[in-house]
């Protein structure tokens, strides 16, 4: 009970902990270090003392005095032992280049340490992938190898990355604040990009006994709506906000019982959250009445076509295959091909998709990405070709990352067979 009580703290605290000791000691890794140590000491003293009321406060305060003998061991200066000790640290209000800005947002006006977090994490000096990376380590606590999956990339190279970007901060003593209102546009793209990174690490998870992990996907649309709220003029929030309520919506119908993934074709649609879906559609509405359409709207618009189809087959298919070629010719990523491939070998036919799926497998763009193999499995399956459709299921069974794939894949290796 004691290990479960720990676990959901770290789902649920982590980001937290993490976002308020980097605020008052602008120590990353001393951050994170001491966050660790909180979570041990929890393992060690709560079996013994009982499970505190406010295991968010009471890992804070213990993260928080280890950090003060770190820097006490560590014989920093007794004015910053003093801001750590009274938590009352208040970040310098200069721009990116170190320059006074009285246009900067108050403290006050960010409602949580971890979207200041986060888009500190997003600051033009970084690299894009490394803005993404270093937020989800330090505001998710994802594991290195997890988001080296979800950037497709091995552990050690996003061991480096990480690195590097926060050395970077501490070089450039990029300040720890939300930008002032002329910075934000610059910022938001990256900022974006994280949410649904961490949204979709939550909605399917990358590797482990666990398809979904419910408290990230649950914690990027919080963020999601902090971070609408205060950007109300900008349609991509919305529209990302809008693409992550519609796949919630349909979370009680992707998995059985014993977890195995159901196939979109395959879910109970009576077991999708129609509240999810109304607010989703009014608030992509919203957005596309600010004629902006970006990435994030056009996916909650695909998105959209599948929630208000009453069954698989009503499904607009040719629509869908419109709005991916829009999608492909504004984010020409080899992820958003491969999907495109799926809705046009759904609208024009199985091989139509095929061609562009072998396209984009040799050119090794998606090497070892297990959906490419499941894709062209899928479609071969279509196809009629099962001989073959068989060997593209085994080559994805060996790159899949969760229990919950592998079980799907195996499933559909005995169907084919059959």
């Amino acid at each position: 009970m004691i290990e479960e009580a720990v676990a959901a703290a770290f789902r649920d605290e982590w980001g937290q902990v993490v976002a308020t000791l980097i605020r008052v000691t602008g120590d990353w890794d001393l951050a994170e270090e001491c966050a660790q140590d909180a979570f041990a000491t929890a393992l060690e003293r709560w079996p013994r003392d009982g499970i505190p009321d406010r295991p968010g406060a009471w890992l804070t305060t213990t993260a928080r005095n280890r950090a003060i003998d770190r820097l006490r061991r560590e014989a920093v200066g007794a004015a910053k032992l003093k801001e750590v000790a009274a938590m009352t640290y208040e970040p310098t209000p200069a721009d990116d280049s170190g320059a006074l800005d009285d246009d900067a947002l108050p403290d006050d006006a960010v409602p949580d340490d971890r979207l200041r977090l986060m888009f500190t994490c997003c600051h033009p000096a970084l690299s894009p992938e490394a803005r993404v990376a270093l937020t989800l380590r330090t505001l998710a606590g994802l594991s290195t190898a997890e988001i080296a999956s979800a950037f497709l990339v091995s552990e050690q190279t996003m061991a480096r990355r990480l690195g590097r970007a926060k050395q970077k901060i501490r070089n450039a003593a990029i300040p720890y604040r939300v930008p002032p209102a002329h910075l934000l546009p610059e910022r938001t793209p990256a900022v974006l990009a994280v949410l649904y990174l961490l949204f979709n690490e939550g909605y399917s998870a990358s590797a482990g006994a666990d398809l979904v992990r419910r408290s990230l996907s649950a914690e990027a649309i919080r963020l999601a709506r902090v971070l609408a709220t205060l950007m109300p003029d900008e349609p991509e929030a919305f529209g990302l906000l809008a693409l992550m309520l519609f796949h919630e919506a349909r979370s009680d119908g992707r998995l059985t019982t014993s977890g195995e993934l159901v196939p979109l074709e395959e879910q109970d649609r009576s077991r999708w959250d129609r509240v999810r879906i109304a607010e989703a559609e009014a608030l992509l509405e919203g957005a596309l009445r600010r004629r902006d359409p970006g990435p994030y709207q056009i996916q909650a618009a695909i998105a959209a076509c599948h929630a208000v189809a009453e069954q698989a087959g009503d499904t607009d298919w040719a629509q869908i295959a419109g709005l991916y070629d829009q999608l492909y010719r504004i984010a020409p990523t080899p992820v958003v091909a491969l999907n495109r491939a799926v809705a046009i070998g759904m609208a024009e036919g199985p091989e139509a998709g095929l061609l562009l799926v072998e396209d984009l497998a040799a050119s090794g763009a998606l090497a070892d990405y297990h959906l490419l193999a499941a894709t062209r499995a899928d479609l071969l399956r279509r196809a009629g070709r099962h001989s073959e459709a068989v060997t593209a299921y085994r080559e994805a069974l060996t790159q899949a990352g969760t229990d919950g794939e592998r079980s799907f894949l195996q499933r559909r290796i005995r169907e084919v067979s059959a």
